[in-house]
């Protein structure tokens, strides 16, 4: 009795076994056509090359001294993945009020960033601003950013930047709104 269960054992498991490694296979269907399935191409914003634009822009210095004024910026990005990298230089023009004398500002700025959406990025940005007029300023600055890609060739951004006094008198705060053409 005990050779003919063991030669039973044996021969279920070797028909079973084989049937289990064939359930394992992965099941295809073969169609009747060759086409390639349609690949969605990526809407997303390109954040790579070189870009130059228009902003404006509200500086803060203590006492209560709050200043306008309007510039341009220029600069380059290049992004690997959804890290972007970049460099910008500024110069905004400040008019004379009442409180303080009008100048012109010249900066430049590192960026690091992420793109956390297809046409979101958010930044920060580092680097140093001198005060080309009277009085005599320089500034290292550090701050950051969001920008939206609003077109395939124009973004609008919102960047804020503090800055310490290398040499000058007190550190400002400054905000500023501005849009860019990328190339």
């Amino acid at each position: 009795m005990r050779i003919a269960s063991t030669i039973a054992l044996a021969t279920l498991m070797s028909t079973a076994l084989p049937g289990l490694a064939l359930a394992a296979d992965p099941i295809t269907i073969t169609t009747s056509t060759d086409a390639a399935l349609p690949v969605a191409r990526s809407s997303g914003f390109d954040w790579n090359g070189f870009y130059a634009g228009v902003h404006g822009s509200g500086v803060h210095a203590g006492e209560g001294d709050l200043q306008a004024g309007v510039g341009i910026h220029a600069g380059v990005n290049t992004q690997f993945d959804f890290y972007l990298l970049g460099a910008e230089v500024a110069l905004t023009g400040i008019p004379e009020t009442e409180v303080a004398s009008g100048t012109v500002e010249g900066q430049v700025l590192g960026r690091a960033g992420l793109v956390v959406a297809d046409n979101v990025m958010t930044y920060g940005a580092a680097g140093y601003g001198v005060n080309l007029g009277a009085p005599e300023e320089q500034d290292v600055l550090v701050g950051g950013g969001v920008e939206l890609g609003l077109t395939d060739s124009v973004s609008v951004r919102a960047q804020y930047l503090h800055s310490f006094p290398v040499q000058g008198t007190e550190a400002t705060d400054q905000f500023s709104l501005g849009a860019s053409f990328h190339f």
